[in-house]
C-alpha cells in the first residue's frame, strides 16, 4: 500500500489528478512498483501523455523537488501537531470516499472521529438577515443536542454562526477550508479555527502553506457536502456559494434542505428556487430534516415510535422486496434483479411499502429500509 509520503510525491506528477491517482492505487501497491512498470503497460493503464509524464518525472528535477515537498509537508504536520491523512488510511472518512472526485489527502488540525459520519452541512450567505441568523442558531442548536456533527466552511455569516453555535452547545464541528489549514481565512476567524480544532477538526485538501484562492472554494464545497449526510442551505442568492454546495450535494446523491424565505428577499431567492423546482426539500423545522435522514441517523437518535416490522402486515411480494433492501440505498433495477420481479411490479409494491412507513425513496430511484 502506498505510504502518505509516496502519495505526496506522486501528487506532483504533471497531469495526475485525484481521479487518475485513485485508479493507479487500484493497480499498484508502491511507488517502486509503479516506476518499474514498462512504458507500454503504463500507457495502457493510464494514457500516452500521462505515461510520458511518469518517465519525465523520474528523469528531471521534478522528482527531487517532489521528495522535498513531501518531506516539508510531513515536517509541517509535526510542527503544527496536525496530520496528513491519505485515502489509503483507515481514519480517512468512509463517507467521503464515496464521492467521484474524493481528495487523496486531508490535511488536518484536530481529530476526525468515527461518529462524524452522523453529520450535517450547514451553509449559506455571508451576509445573513436577522431571520437567517436566528434560523441558523435554532437549527444548529437542535442538531447539536442530538450529537450530530456540524460541517461548514468557516466563512463569514451562516458558516461562522453554525460553527459557533455547535461549539456553544457542546457538539463537534468540522471546518473545511479553501487553503492550507495554517492559512486561516477570513483572518477574523483565526481564534474560532483554534477552538474548532480543539473540539472537532479544521481540514483541507490543500497542502500546508496554500493561500486561499477564489478558484479553490468550489473544490472546497464538494468536501463539505461529501462529508455530510445532508446539506441545509440557509439564505443564498442565485449563483451564491451555498447554491454551488447544494448543486454538488445533489450530484453526490446527498439530501438537500432549504429554509424558505420572503419572495422579495434576494438572499432567499436561491433557496426558494430549489424548493420550487423540487430539487431541495422544504425545511421549516429541524424535524423536517431529521425525519428525512432518520434511517441514517438512527444510531444516535432516540428510538422511533414506529412499530417493529414484524407487526406490519406485508404481502408475499412486499416481504420479498423488503427483505432485498437494507439501510444502504439500493437502485430499483438492483431490487428487480434480486427479487426477479418486473420493474413495474417492484414500483407498485415499493409504493405500498412507503405508505406503510417501512421503506423510503431517495433521489435517483434509490430505496432504503426505514425499520
Amino acid at each position: 500500500m502506498f505510504s502518505t509520503r509516496e502519495l505526496l510525491i506522486l501528487s506532483k506528477v504533471d497531469g495526475l489528478g485525484d481521479v487518475k491517482l485513485r485508479q493507479l492505487l487500484s493497480q499498484f501497491s508502491s511507488l517502486d512498483e509503479l516506476f518499474e512498470t514498462p512504458f507500454a503497460r503504463l500507457e495502457k493503464i493510464t494514457s500516452p501523455s500521462l505515461a510520458k509524464s511518469f518517465l519525465d518525472f523520474r528523469k528531471n528535477s521534478q522528482y527531487e523537488k517532489a521528495i522535498q515537498f513531501s518531506e516539508e509537508q510531513i515536517s509541517k504536520a509535526e510542527k503544527l501537531n496536525g496530520k496528513i491523512i491519505s485515502i489509503t488510511e483507515s481514519d480517512y472518512p468512509e463517507i467521503l470516499k464515496t464521492i467521484y472526485d474524493a481528495p487523496i489527502f486531508l490535511f488536518v488540525l484536530g481529530t476526525l472521529e468515527p461518529n462524524d459520519k452522523y453529520s450535517l452541512a450547514i451553509v449559506g450567505t455571508r451576509n445573513p438577515t436577522n431571520y437567517g441568523k436566528q434560523v441558523c442558531e435554532n437549527f444548529t442548536k437542535e442538531f447539536s443536542r442530538l450529537g450530530i456533527t456540524i460541517i461548514s466552511g468557516l466563512a463569514y455569516g451562516i458558516d461562522t454562526i453554525a460553527h459557533k453555535t455547535a461549539l456553544a452547545n457542546g457538539t463537534r464541528t468540522i471546518a473545511v477550508l479553501a487553503g492550507g489549514v495554517d492559512k486561516i481565512y477570513p483572518q477574523e476567524n483565526v481564534e474560532l479555527a483554534k477552538e474548532i480544532a480543539e473540539h472537532g477538526a479544521v481540514i483541507s485538501e490543500f497542502p500546508f502553506g496554500t493561500t486561499p484562492e477564489a478558484f479553490n472554494f468550489p473544490r472546497r464545497n464538494r468536501i463539505i457536502s461529501g462529508l455530510s449526510l445532508g446539506t441545509l442551505l440557509i439564505e443564498s442568492k442565485i449563483g451564491g456559494g451555498g447554491m454551488i454546495t447544494a448543486s454538488i450535494a445533489l450530484d453526490q446523491n446527498r439530501e438537500v434542505f432549504c429554509i424558505p424565505g420572503l419572495v422579495t428577499e434576494k438572499k432567499s431567492e436561491g433557496c426558494n428556487v430549489l424548493i420550487k423546482e423540487g430539487r431541495a426539500k422544504l425545511a421549516q423545522t429541524p424535524d423536517d430534516v431529521l425525519k428525512e435522514l432518520e434511517y441514517k441517523l438512527r444510531p444516535i437518535l432516540k428510538p422511533s415510535s414506529q412499530k417493529p416490522v414484524q407487526e406490519v402486515s406485508l404481502t408475499l411480494f412486499e416481504k420479498k422486496i423488503f427483505d432485498s433492501l437494507s439501510t444502504e440505498p439500493t437502485h430499483i433495477d438492483i431490487i428487480a434483479e434480486k427479487t426477479e420481479l418486473t420493474t413495474s411490479d417492484v414500483l407498485v409494491n415499493l409504493l405500498s411499502l412507503e405508505f406503510k412507513n417501512v421503506v423510503k425513496q431517495l433521489a435517483g430511484k434509490m430505496f432504503v429500509k426505514t425499520l
